[in-house]
């Protein structure tokens, strides 16, 4: 398969697996990162770290990734095609996390 078409097919797979947009998403994160006591002292204030690599390339357009990038995408959709559509408190969170809502269409 050509490397183009691997791109393009995964960024729609990735954009059709990540039904946060960006600013749904960084809330998200920031609120389950804050905890009963705050923000802790690491300057990524805690925040899931897949988390944050799907907010970098939500940020991006297609001819912008990166290597790093696409490795994130890859790991996204294939986290997300694990887990499936549980809607069960902490699976749902976990998805969430990688900006996957199962509770959406």
């Amino acid at each position: 398969m050509a490397k183009g078409l691997d791109t393009d097919m995964l960024w729609n797979l990735f954009h059709r697996t990540v039904n946060m947009n960006s600013a749904e998403l960084r809330s998200y994160l920031l609120a389950s990162a804050s905890h009963e006591d705050g923000f802790t002292s690491d300057p990524d204030l805690g925040i899931h770290e897949l988390g944050r690599g799907v907010l970098h390339v939500l940020g991006k357009r297609k001819g912008d990734l990166t290597r790093h990038d696409l490795h994130v995408m890859r790991q996204v959709v294939e986290f997300v095609e694990i887990m499936g559509d549980r809607t069960d408190d902490a699976s749902r969170r976990e998805l969430m996390s990688v900006g996957h809502d199962p509770l959406r269409g």
